[in-house]
């Protein structure tokens, strides 16, 4: 199948790109400016991970668009909650329904490079934080938008039933370099350690027992 990846730049979507290319024809993949705190460091892992592959890498605007969304991500580093890992606190990083709004470009962009899929790293970890990211969602959209298209696109999500420690493993045996991957929501030089993206990086990497090579500005 030909396919287009999102690709953000961050551990899981650079682990389905690499997933992608043993099991699929990728045409493309596709990375979206919204504005938020950590866009210029992880979208310049976006673009080495797509030029490492040999995969086209088209970059979108949609900073017009998330100038009129609310979410801590996007209002700087000082809004991001760093005080525990709870559930009110995670909340304030969402983006409202951000993997909808990126999928219903990547369709039309994907129907017009000539792919039948698109490739989302949407995984388990995230369901009963991120709406968007459960399977329901994107069993409803992945409907929606074979109907919408001649191409009958399909939404591929191959980690969605998947920890972030599973895809971490599993990115290691693709051969993933990790180091050219960013998480950290604060986005600065160095990953802070401290928020609820850094912690769950972390974690995956001890979970999956692979060596984490990021270099964390609070503790290891």
């Amino acid at each position: 199948m030909k396919v287009a990846v999102l690709l953000s730049g961050g551990l899981d979507s650079t682990t389905a790109l690499h997933w992608a290319l043993r099991h699929h024809e990728v045409v493309c993949a596709l990375s979206f400016d919204y504005g938020s705190n950590h866009a210029a460091r992880e979208l310049a892992c976006a673009r080495w991970q797509a030029e490492h592959c040999g995969v086209p890498c088209h970059e979108i605007d949609l900073c017009s668009v998330s100038a009129h969304l609310e979410s801590a991500l996007l209002n700087g580093a000082e809004a991001i909650p760093t005080a525990d890992y709870a559930e009110e606190n995670m909340k304030q990083t969402v983006v409202p329904f951000r993997n909808g709004i990126f999928l219903s470009i990547a369709a039309g962009i994907a129907e017009s490079k000539g792919a039948t899929g698109l490739v989302i790293a949407a995984h388990g970890g995230d369901h009963a934080l991120y709406p968007d990211c459960r399977e329901e969602f994107m069993a409803a959209m992945s409907a929606a938008i074979a109907h919408g298209t001649y191409a009958h696109l399909q939404i591929l999500r191959p980690f969605i039933a998947n920890t972030k420690a599973e895809i971490t493993a599993l990115g290691a045996r693709l051969g993933v370099d990790f180091a050219h991957t960013y998480s950290c929501y604060c986005g600065g030089e160095q990953h802070c350690g401290q928020c609820s993206t850094c912690r769950e990086r972390r974690e995956s990497f001890a979970a999956a027992g692979i060596p984490d090579p990021t270099s964390y500005l609070h503790g290891r």
